[in-house]
């Protein structure tokens, strides 16, 4: 068992407002990004605007959630002559992104599945099981990794780690196959090379999760939280807004082809990409 939990340590100035500074950053491109989602959501038709609408609920309620981190933060450290010593709010400096990921890592799966070329009853199984795998995902690495002595027990931090980890494993099953389907049906399409990438930026960012969570199993400092802090600040700007703008792009590509394939998509207004107006015949050039 440490000593002390990851959050329970003493700051320097510097570490104190680089981590101030990277909660701030990442709370204030969130809510840019969901305003973007917003005023864009009438660039793709309504067969892909689930996908839209899901991340900019991911962007909202990370924001969101990256208000109470700032907040408790500053009130979870009080300046001493030693440095900046944590308080009992410290833990709600780090425990808040755990209820932030319970919603936005399910909502992540369904952007996902939103523009994938998997439709109706495969899509729907497709959805519920990559949303309970995401909760069990993030369930078991908040106990483990909170809720269990409060973070202190490292046998406890391990083996629900572990659970979580098999849950991590089970997505990226589901995200292969989701990608060996696009293979086969988006064949030539120009959304085929940037649905790929969604998936594998997904893959990669991911993985400074477990990274950071395995933190709090070695010795902890305050180099160490301050690394954690500012890297799961990062990742979350990477996996929500750079994932959710790559999905954007994959809906208004598929809205663009679907128009061009002269399938009723119910959309009337125009598909724009990279400044260019797509339209029927562009839409068609960019397929072949």
């Amino acid at each position: 068992m440490n000593d002390n939990a990851l959050w329970q340590v003493t700051l320097s100035d510097g570490q104190h407002s680089l981590v101030f500074y990277a909660l701030a950053v990442a709370g204030l491109a969130l809510a840019a990004f969901a305003v973007r989602q917003l005023t864009t959501l009438h660039e793709v038709s309504v067969r892909y605007r689930p996908a839209v609408i899901a991340g900019m609920c991911v962007a909202i309620v990370a924001f969101l959630s990256y208000i109470v981190l700032v907040l408790k933060f500053d009130s979870g450290y009080e300046q001493t002559a030693q440095g900046w010593a944590a308080t009992s709010d410290a833990v709600l400096s780090w425990a808040p992104r755990y209820f932030d990921w319970t919603v936005t890592v399910p909502l992540l799966v369904v952007e996902l599945v939103a523009v994938s070329s998997v439709v109706g009853n495969r899509a729907a199984r497709y959805r519920t099981l990559g949303i309970a795998l995401a909760i069990g995902m993030i369930v078991t690495g908040f106990i483990g990794g909170i809720a269990v002595d409060d973070g202190t027990n490292v046998t406890a931090l391990w083996v629900w780690g572990a659970i979580s980890g098999l849950c991590m494993v089970g997505l990226y099953v589901m995200f292969v196959f989701l990608l060996m389907h696009a293979r086969r049906d988006l064949a030539g399409s120009s959304a085929l090379p940037v649905f790929t990438l969604a998936v594998g930026l997904l893959v990669v960012v991911w993985f400074a999760y477990p990274i950071v969570f395995a933190f709090q199993g070695f010795t902890v400092t305050a180099g160490t939280y301050t690394t954690a802090q500012v890297l799961l600040s990062v990742a979350d700007i990477v996996a929500k807004i750079g994932f959710g703008a790559l999905i954007h792009k994959v809906a208004k590509l598929r809205t663009a082809e679907d128009i061009a394939g002269g399938i009723d998509t119910g959309h009337t207004g125009p598909v724009w990409i990279n400044g260019e107006q797509v339209t029927a015949t562009t839409a068609g050039r960019r397929r072949r």
